[in-house]
């Protein structure tokens, strides 16, 4: 996962990262899919299906159903996603036990998909009004992360004027 996670290119293609290229195809599919919603959703599954443990699915996946206002969709989806990061990364899939010292979180792949993937649960929550939880995910990940490096400083800045 070298490369940005969504990226639209010049020739009209979203970069997903670093993909299998039939997984790029499907991934591909759903974009151009993504007015409807049915098949795009349909299409989202079959590249996991066919492809589990690439990350970028996670991600496809998570955005689908957040941007379709199915936040308890997204929301299991983005912890299969922290899972699934966890196992490739050989660290703990609970974020609440990790430290800086779990892993190299300034690493590519694994790493830095489970701090993107955090981030995307803390702004699930927000919307969902769990503000509490998404808080805490959000110390975590000062914590994990002091130098910010996925942005989550955006999302922690909106959490606590939402709690003003």
């Amino acid at each position: 996962m070298d490369q940005p996670i969504e990226l639209r290119m010049s020739n009209g293609r979203m970069a997903f990262g670093d993909v299998p290229e039939h997984i790029d195809e499907l991934l591909q599919e759903a974009v151009k899919a993504r007015d409807l919603p049915e098949q795009c959703e349909a299409i989202l599954w079959e590249a996991h299906r066919a492809a589990p443990r690439v990350l970028p699915v996670y991600y496809a996946l998570y955005k689908f159903y957040f941007n379709r206002k199915r936040l308890a969709d997204a929301e299991r989806v983005a912890r299969i996603g922290l899972d699934a990061a966890a196992r490739e990364g050989g660290f703990p899939a609970d974020w609440s036990q990790l430290t800086v010292e779990t892993t190299d979180w300034a690493a590519q792949g694994a790493p830095r998909f489970f701090l993107f993937t955090m981030k995307a649960l803390a702004f699930i929550e927000l919307r969902r009004h769990n503000s509490s939880k998404a808080l805490a995910i959000l110390s975590k990940m000062a914590e994990i992360d002091p130098v910010d490096q996925v942005g989550y400083g955006t999302i922690a800045a909106l959490a606590k004027g939402l709690g003003e």
